[in-house]
């Protein structure tokens, strides 16, 4: 099995903060300097704690206690900001926010990168935490099957475990027929993308467009702020996954 390039899709593919400032615009037009960036990490602060107690992402498919979880996710965040939602309230917010999900503008380059993997004979696989028909909806909408095969499509809530437990990224190196040494990580979330392959032994690339700081000691390979930063990387690191091939098959040859 060849060197995989797998990549994160919330955030990393496109930009996630779009929908989430799109469903909020209402609550915040009086606040021309409201910090959507900032509330926008503390609402997927809050989504992963609240669907960890939930039961995680394998049990965030439609239901009262999710959609519950989703409205107080909304309510917590906008309460740190002065903004306190009645249940109804967050309820707007989400199906606004929901509305628009699926309303996808991949960040620039990113499509181009993947058709050039797939182009070069790179297998591309994909990685991300969330409800199964919720996540396959959004790849569905970048039309992400044109460079990556069902196989290496991988959806926390369909496999059991969430970013960042070890078990998963085991689990996708056992269902592809790879090691650890062979798959490249590329994502932009610290706790899910950065810490949770880098204890699987994964070459780590942290997609840190926003300039986020570190939130441990952990070390990521390769950092990079945007998508031509990384298809230059991921070319480099390409071309020294297949010198080293060789140099093996020489070897064992010999």
């Amino acid at each position: 099995m060849h060197t995989t390039v797998f990549f994160d899709v919330d955030d990393t593919l496109y930009d996630h903060l779009l929908p989430f400032r799109k469903a909020i615009q209402g609550l915040t037009s009086d606040r021309p300097d409201f910090p959507f960036e900032e509330a926008y990490h503390r609402l997927r602060y809050y989504s992963d704690k609240l669907s960890l107690e939930l039961g995680g992402a394998g049990a965030m498919e439609a239901g009262a206690a999710t959609e519950g979880m989703r409205r107080r996710r909304f309510q917590l965040t906008l309460a740190e900001f002065g903004i306190q939602l009645s249940d109804e309230e967050a309820a707007e917010v989400q199906a606004a926010y929901i509305g628009c999900q699926y309303d996808i503008e991949m960040f620039p380059g990113s499509r181009e990168l993947l058709a050039k993997l797939a182009a070069s004979g790179i297998a591309v696989g994909l990685i991300t935490n969330g409800a199964g028909n919720h996540q396959r909806r959004k790849i569905e909408a970048m039309r992400l099957e044109e460079f990556v095969s069902p196989e290496r499509i991988f959806i926390s809530g369909e496999t059991g475990w969430d970013k960042p437990d070890i078990r998963l990224f085991r689990h996708i190196n056992a269902a592809t027929g790879t090691t650890p040494e062979q798959c490249v990580y590329v994502g932009d979330s610290w706790r899910n993308d950065v810490v949770g392959a880098l204890g699987a032994g994964w070459t780590v690339v942290w997609f840190n467009y926003r300039g986020a700081q570190p939130e441990s000691d952990d070390q990521p390979h390769h950092i990079v702020a945007d998508y031509k930063e990384l298809a230059d990387l991921l070319m480099k690191l390409m071309a020294a996954f297949k010198m080293s091939r060789t140099r093996l098959d020489q070897t064992v040859k010999l």
